[in-house]
């Protein structure tokens, strides 16, 4: 199978190659898929596309025209596509549901600790030879409660981990797991108690027209005064203005940000020689208390080699017209 790749990132190119081993005729572009650049698929079977890559209905109708067949996401996230088009013209997709939520779980304590300890700050006043201690005090995790919305497979991971250091968790999702509170004492609660008993706040909800925005300044209000919240989910849980308002007032004492609603053309790149347009993340940047990664909490060797090996099992089930349980459809 000749399979053309977009929006290839220097980081993930080794284990597309190794996870293929030659197997299929690969072409990796550094560019997005667009109207601009879905000519390239020419003369391919398959596309394989990323988070920032655009497959709305104009572009799959070019592909369909082109006679890819088959669309992989090397994602979890599928909202740059076009399902029930993709559908109407034959076009068969599938995406990696879950490739390490160890890393993203591990990533998000890792926010916590950086926050609370203040160690970007401590690391920048040491490399000017400052070894002072102003204005470092932090806060013992332990007995300190932490609200998680969202226990699937990240959320549940991150409840176990905070287990260890003796937090108190409370949890709010839809469908509760029981393992979660027999095994780490969570309890399930409302949002609204979530928000008003929590000190530190983690989201690992998915992003649905119900969740969209779930972080604003009504839900802001409600939550305890510094609250610490950090979002290593999907940028659209949070309005990012109101999180900026609650900065300046006080009433979110820290906060993490790995994925941002406007995050498409910004992260991924370097934009060290440009002047930055986006005022939201430029004042973001001006806080202390808060951390800005750009999408990064998955980034770790185990999770790009699930990735690439699930995306190359996908496209082989469906060229092989065999069922795939990472299809994308839609009823």
């Amino acid at each position: 199978m000749k399979i053309a790749i977009f929006n290839v990132h220097n980081w993930e190119r080794d284990y597309l190659e190794s996870a293929n081993n030659d197997k299929h005729t690969l072409k990796m572009f550094d560019t997005y898929l667009s109207l601009d650049t879905v000519d390239l698929a020419k003369g391919y079977d398959a596309i394989c596309i990323f988070t920032e890559d655009n497959a709305a209905a104009p572009i799959l109708d070019r592909l369909y025209e082109l006679g890819i067949k088959f669309v992989a996401l090397r994602s979890a996230g599928f909202n740059n596509i076009d399902v029930p088009y993709a559908q109407k013209l034959g076009i068969r997709m599938a995406r990696v549901p879950e490739y390490s939520p160890y890393a993203i779980a591990e990533f998000t304590v890792g926010v916590m600790l950086a926050l609370n300890r203040k160690l970007v700050r401590t690391h920048y006043r040491i490399m000017d030879m400052n070894f002072s201690l102003n204005g470092l005090v932090g806060f013992d995790m332990n007995g300190k409660t932490v609200g998680i919305i969202g226990t699937g497979k990240i959320g549940s991971v991150v409840t176990k981990i905070l287990h260890g250091f003796g937090c108190k968790l409370l949890a709010y999702d839809v469908v509760k797991d029981q393992s979660l509170v027999e095994k780490y004492g969570v309890t399930y609660t409302d949002l609204d108690k979530l928000y008003k008993q929590s000190d530190i706040i983690t989201l690992h909800a998915p992003l649905i027209p119900k969740t969209h925005h779930l972080i604003n300044k009504e839900s802001i209000a409600a939550m305890k005064k510094g609250v610490m919240l950090i979002n290593a989910g999907r940028g659209g849980l949070v309005n990012t203005q109101d999180v900026i308002s609650g900065l300046k007032s006080g009433q979110i004492g820290y906060f993490g940000m790995d994925v941002y609603e406007e995050e498409k053309g910004l992260y991924f790149e370097d934009h060290s020689e440009d002047i930055l347009q986006d005022d939201a993340i430029a004042r973001l940047m001006t806080l202390r208390n808060v951390l800005i990664s750009s999408h990064q909490a998955f980034l770790t060797d185990t999770a790009l080699k699930n990735i690439a090996k699930i995306t190359f099992e996908n496209l082989e089930c469906m060229e092989k017209g065999s069922p795939c349980e990472n299809e994308i459809k839609q009823a």
